[in-house]
């Protein structure tokens, strides 16, 4: 059975920067697309950031284009999401997500726990 798990969250100041990553087991990742979603207290889960299966095409949502790299390493089935120049608005618990598709919307079949970001000003 597939399983994500993320880590590399915390807290950090506005300008920061952090690492997260999505580890993958039960599977190969070059079978995969993989996303990374948010979720802000009292808001909507929304796409941050997704990569492609094969040619490693990547996809940003407008808030963070720019700012966030996300990265697959298929040998060490992980996934990452550089993100820097924080802004207090991306405070949100981070999911990483395995489908079919790049996609920046919740239409992937299996999910992680999800990880903390919090952003102080």
């Amino acid at each position: 059975q597939l399983q994500l798990v993320e880590s590399g969250g915390g807290l950090v100041q506005s300008g920061g920067s952090l690492r997260l990553s999505c580890a993958v087991s039960g599977t190969t990742l070059d079978t995969y697309a993989i996303g990374w979603l948010r979720q802000a207290p009292g808001k909507g889960r929304e796409g941050v950031s997704c990569i492609s299966i094969s040619d490693g095409t990547t996809d940003y949502a407008h808030s963070v284009k720019g700012r966030f790299t996300i990265s697959r390493d298929n040998a060490k089935n992980m996934v990452y999401l550089q993100m820097n120049s924080l802004k207090p608005e991306d405070t949100a618990v981070y999911y990483c997500a395995a489908g079919s598709l790049c996609l920046l919307v919740e239409l992937y079949d299996y999910w992680g726990q999800g990880t903390q970001v919090t952003v102080s000003s």
